[in-house]
């Protein structure tokens, strides 16, 4: 176990088990930056992963660059330059730059594949799986997560471009024939992950969209009759001010069902862009309803490879398979490698402190003073 106090994860000692240097680029001009936030799944005996695998041009010391993909019909990706000590220029987050108000990722995002016979040691398929298609996909398609159905796999994953991010949908029942869906919950909203069953005869979805101005990001269900028309929107977890997941929250994998309901793995983030994992508790019959709540993380940045690395002190999961009382979970660290680690679902539930049903998620109200 780890020697951080309440950090309930087992961490794989092969650790990291994917590296960017076990990823052949998808073109002879980009190296690869990161391999991160994998969806988690199991299909003809193995364990797959599907990869997010992050992207960039060589480097040179006088300039920035982004990376974008045409969506213009034509193939091919775009590199766009700006000179380092521009006045207009903000690169001071690693992920990210902003020239004159536009804001432009440092990377650009595909999906591929990784399979394994153990579930610790993984082939990693030479070319990409799935990669960004279309005028809503330009700044391309990140941290899947799979939700098995019956026979078929459902991925949800954010599609990303100039206007922002939303969520968009692929199935498949064999892994080599791809139907895409489209962008499903709009502009802004990410973090969304589908129940692995019906509930009440409605497909059930957690997802977070985001409001830089006003409100927060917090966790919200939906449900829909064919996985493609979404309504009924509720928030049933916010964020907690003061505390390890006081700026953002969202979902990680798929909810996994007790006996005593829905434990959802989910990620939190404070002030400082420190991500850690914590628990919720749903209703099993309605999981608009929290019954209770991790006051601690689960899991949080302890290794070496999760507190350093291309944006240090995360552990971000969105894929996890699970064999009776263990989760595997496989997560991203620091945002540049793909590591796994075992929990305890009962350890999970026991951590968990009832929430009072009576209350519905609340923030502080916004400040009346005008803005300046």
């Amino acid at each position: 176990m780890s020697d951080v106090q309440g950090d309930l994860a087992l961490r794989f000692p092969q650790n990291p088990i994917v590296t960017p240097a076990d990823v052949r680029p998808s073109r002879p001009d980009l190296t690869v930056q990161c391999v991160l936030n994998p969806g988690a799944f199991r299909y003809d005996g193995r364990t797959g992963l599907l990869l997010r695998v992050a992207e960039r041009p060589a480097q040179e010391p006088a300039w920035v660059t982004a990376v974008v993909r045409r969506s213009n019909g034509s193939e091919g990706i775009e590199t766009i330059r700006f000179r380092r000590g521009d006045p207009d220029l903000d690169a001071s987050d690693p992920r990210v730059v902003t020239y004159r108000g536009d804001a432009y990722l440092t990377t650009l995002s595909h999906l591929r594949l990784a399979w394994s016979d153990d579930g610790i040691r993984f082939r990693v398929d030479e070319r990409p799986t799935l990669e960004g298609s279309g005028p809503q996909e330009t700044f391309g398609i990140e941290d899947c997560r799979v939700t098995q159905l019956g026979a078929t796999y459902c991925l949800t994953y954010s599609a990303v471009f100039a206007r922002g991010y939303g969520v968009g949908l692929i199935t498949t029942q064999d892994w080599v024939h791809f139907e895409r869906h489209g962008m499903i919950l709009p502009t802004p909203n990410k973090d969304s992950a589908v129940f692995p069953e019906k509930i009440g005869g409605a497909y059930r979805i957690l997802h977070r969209p985001t409001s830089a101005t006003f409100g927060g990001s917090d966790i919200w269900t939906a449900q829909s009759p064919d996985l493609l028309h979404w309504g009924d929107h509720r928030c049933i977890a916010c964020t907690r001010p003061g505390q390890w997941d006081s700026a953002r929250i969202g979902a990680g994998a798929a909810p996994i069902l007790t006996d005593h309901g829905w434990l959802a793995i989910y990620h939190g983030a404070d002030d400082s862009n420190r991500y850690c994992l914590g628990v919720l508790l749903l209703d099993h019959d309605d999981p608009t309803r929290v019954i209770a709540r991790g006051p601690n993380p689960v899991m949080e940045p302890s290794a070496d490879y999760e507190r350093r690395g291309f944006f240090g002190n995360v552990v971000f999961s969105n894929g996890h398979v699970v064999d009776g009382d263990r989760v595997t979970v496989y997560y991203g660290a620091s945002d540049e490698v793909v590591c796994g680690a075992e929990l305890q679902i009962s350890a999970l539930l026991d951590q968990l402190n009832p929430v009072d049903k009576s209350m519905a998620p609340t923030r502080p109200a916004p400040d009346p003073s005008p803005t300046q």
